[in-house]
């Protein structure tokens, strides 16, 4: 049985945004009081820098980019539960001290295991005296999983996105309008080929 919380960080601090539409129109100006702004070039540098000594855990621990994932392995359930609970709490204690807050509308909690006696058993792991909300098939990096790692879900998701992509394609090679054989290769290798990579 493996258990995993998937949790995000940001950094604190007192930045604003706004947003300028192709009419020149202005949004209103947000005072962001955690995290730097979405997609910024720098919030991946920050989080490695501010992750790189994460306290040692008997669960293991994976980042990436700005995630930040505790894992832990075991045949029973409630040693998952309390070695997973204590690894929160520790990730949790170094997040404060650094003055990152930990995004506990991301953070969810996941069981995989081939085990169909065990289907439905969702694990109690808490974070601050609050239990972290279950999900049975997360999306993690872009991949959908799920209890057994069967992948069903994510390449049935995949099937109809290139569906659909392909069937654009098809329009525009039929089309009279004169498509050439360029434009399609440069579509179908932006739209097919990088989603099936």
């Amino acid at each position: 049985m493996h258990g995993l919380v998937n949790h995000g960080a940001g950094l604190d601090g007192n930045r604003s945004s706004t947003l300028i539409t192709a009419t020149g129109k202005r949004s209103r100006l947000p005072r962001l009081k955690n995290n730097v702004l979405q997609r910024s070039v720098v919030a991946p540098l920050l989080f490695n820098i501010y992750t790189s000594e994460l306290p040692t855990t008997a669960s293991r621990k994976y980042a990436d980019a700005v995630d930040l994932a505790i894992m832990h392995a075991d045949g029973d359930g409630q040693s998952v539960e309390g070695l997973l609970s204590k690894g929160m709490a520790t990730v949790g204690e170094y997040l404060q001290t650094w003055k990152l807050k930990l995004n506990t509308t991301k953070a969810v909690l996941v069981v995989f295991h081939l085990n169909n006696k065990e289907a439905k058993r969702e694990l109690k792991v808490n974070h601050n005296n609050e239990n972290l909300p279950f999900c049975s098939e997360p999306t993690f990096l872009g991949v959908t999983f799920e209890r057994s790692f069967t992948y069903r879900r994510h390449l049935e998701s995949l099937r109809k996105k290139l569906t659909s992509r392909i069937a654009l394609l098809r329009r525009l090679a039929d089309s009279g309008w004169g498509v050439g054989a360029t434009t399609l290769r440069t579509a179908t290798l932006d739209l097919v080929h990088s989603t099936a990579e």
